[in-house]
């Protein structure tokens, strides 16, 4: 039968199976010799060797769609970047950069602005000016006032999803919000779970309605630079797009070059000046980066 890691520790993997539940697993020898550590997130097929104490083996990792490395998980549909409006002040550089790492894994984001009872409309309006071509979808919420939280459960709805963020933001508060309608069910998985003999800081995704997980540990909190040629770059700026191919030079940088159409809808305000001024700090990183 086939479930879904969502827990894993110390060599135990524990497998949401829709018909029985958690199931409190091992995984085969034949793991290690191939060198395939299964991760939170993989679906596999298991066997069941106690029913009653709901005990199992996992036989087979199926193949995944994609994987982060920190933390390490797989087959994430979506990943929710969240910020705060205000305290802490958003860094946008560090949201550009998970807005890049999620892409260059190919996981759509959702960008999800925290505290946002603290800021007023025309604020709000700033950061929405600032994204509304990144090709995220941008939410307000307030975790404190409850404020757009069911439009973040349907937007979780049917989906595995990550979360992504600095500290200090209302990640924990969030996701403790979207875990409030928990069926029993579940409630009964992390009485199972938590028995107290593994206190690691570990990965997890909590079921919070059918078919549908997040994970719930954040587990992202800076960025260095990303594996890349500075080429690369402009690719993950899609505002971009429209322009690039009109520049006078081929292969233009966007960074210095005369005639760069980029540059010019920069001036006429077609782009935004904050995540142009993004780009140019990490082309100048991966341009600077040694290279092994």
């Amino acid at each position: 039968m086939q479930g879904k890691i969502i827990r894993g520790i110390a060599g135990f993997y524990y497998v949401h199976v829709p018909e029985i539940g958690i199931l409190e697993c091992k995984a085969k020898g034949i793991f290690r010799k191939n060198k395939l550590k299964p991760l939170v997130g993989d679906f596999v097929n298991v066997s069941v060797i106690d029913e009653e104490n709901k005990k199992g083996n996992i036989d087979e990792v199926l193949e995944r769609k994609n994987e982060l490395i920190r933390p390490a998980v797989a087959n994430i549909d979506q990943a929710l970047v969240i910020f705060a409006v205000k305290k802490p002040e958003p860094n946008l550089n560090l949201l550009d950069r998970f807005l890049i790492m999620m892409e260059q894994k190919e996981i759509p984001c959702v960008l999800v602005f925290n505290k946002s009872d603290l800021a007023t409309e025309e604020e709000k309006q700033a950061f929405r000016k600032v994204y509304e071509n990144s090709e995220c979808k941008i939410l307000f919420v307030s975790a404190k006032q409850n404020q757009g939280i069911d439009e973040v459960r349907e937007i979780l709805s049917h989906k595995t999803s990550t979360v992504a963020g600095p500290s200090g933001v209302g990640k924990s508060s969030l996701i403790n919000m979207l875990q409030s309608e928990i069926n029993m069910e579940t409630g009964s998985i992390s009485e199972k779970i938590e028995r107290g003999k593994h206190t690691t800081r570990h990965t997890e995704f909590i079921p919070i309605g059918e078919d549908t997980f997040i994970m719930d540990t954040p587990g992202f909190s800076s960025l260095a630079v990303f594996d890349m040629e500075k080429e690369e770059l402009e690719q993950f700026y899609p505002e971009f797009d429209e322009y690039r191919d009109a520049c006078r030079f081929h292969g233009c940088s966007h960074t210095h070059e005369p005639g760069c159409s980029v540059k010019e809808a920069i001036a006429e305000g077609k782009i935004s000046k904050e995540r142009y001024e993004n780009y140019q700090l990490i082309y100048e990183e991966l341009k600077n980066k040694k290279k092994y």
